[in-house]
């Protein structure tokens, strides 16, 4: 994890834990840089990120205020650091349906540019949000960079534990929209009947140096998920 993604955690995490009501001020940069002793430059790209994230915002020559939280359980549909995280406020959980090593087929190798031969983590999960099923997630991951994966750890946030235990810094992310009718297979998953809408999403991600290494599908339960967007002007 980057120094300004790790500071800016540590201010989400002070802001949520509070309980800091909209417009609460807080420190300023140089406050910021004292307390946790890093340099300008990390301060401000963690304010940045989340302002991105709709946690604060900034007023030029006023200081750094709270914004007003996202309702519970609704996924912010342009943030792109996984289910997990932005579900960070919320109780979600994931049911693994399995964790399996496999050849990618031309898809999974067109969007993790790998070859024939390169082994892929296949994990297929049920996600759900305050008891409710969320969607059907699908995700590969690349064995040469993310080398162990298991039930256990896929049961949690994938993210936090590639950023723990492998020197990957996650950067960036290409997001793709689509309204489908659900096949028989999936419906069955999601508890509902083939041939009914749902948001289909898929997802790459790479690392700050432009490696893809996650390429993720996630079909929404129709009834059940909620998304909403926190802009800002810049």
């Amino acid at each position: 994890m980057l120094k300004y993604q790790y500071v800016a955690g540590k201010i989400k995490q002070l802001i949520y834990q509070q309980q800091l009501p909209k417009g609460t001020q807080l420190a300023n940069i140089d406050g910021l840089i004292n307390q946790y002793q890093v340099s300008r430059s990390t301060i401000v790209k963690a304010l940045n990120c989340l302002e991105r994230q709709g946690v604060i915002y900034q007023v030029q020559g006023s200081g750094i205020f709270v914004r007003e939280r996202k309702k519970r359980g609704y996924l912010n549909f342009l943030q792109s650091h996984g289910f997990t995280v932005d579900l960070d406020d919320t109780y979600g959980v994931s049911k693994v349906l399995n964790v399996d090593l496999i050849k990618p087929n031309s898809k999974v190798k067109d969007n993790l540019q790998c070859d024939d031969e390169e082994d892929v983590y296949f994990i297929k999960r049920l996600r759900y949000v305050d008891g409710k099923l969320y969607g059907l997630e699908q995700s590969y991951y690349r064995k040469k960079l993310i080398n162990y994966l298991n039930k256990e750890i896929v049961e949690n946030s994938i993210f936090s534990y590639i950023q723990d235990n492998y020197n990957i810094n996650i950067g960036f992310s290409d997001k793709y929209f689509q309204v489908i009718k659900l096949d028989a297979e999936t419906a069955q998953y999601l508890g509902l009947q083939a041939g009914e809408p749902a948001l289909c999403v898929e997802e790459v991600f790479y690392t700050t140096a432009g490696e893809p290494f996650d390429f993720s599908t996630i079909i929404y339960h129709y009834e059940n998920a909620r998304f909403c967007i926190q802009n800002h002007s810049k």
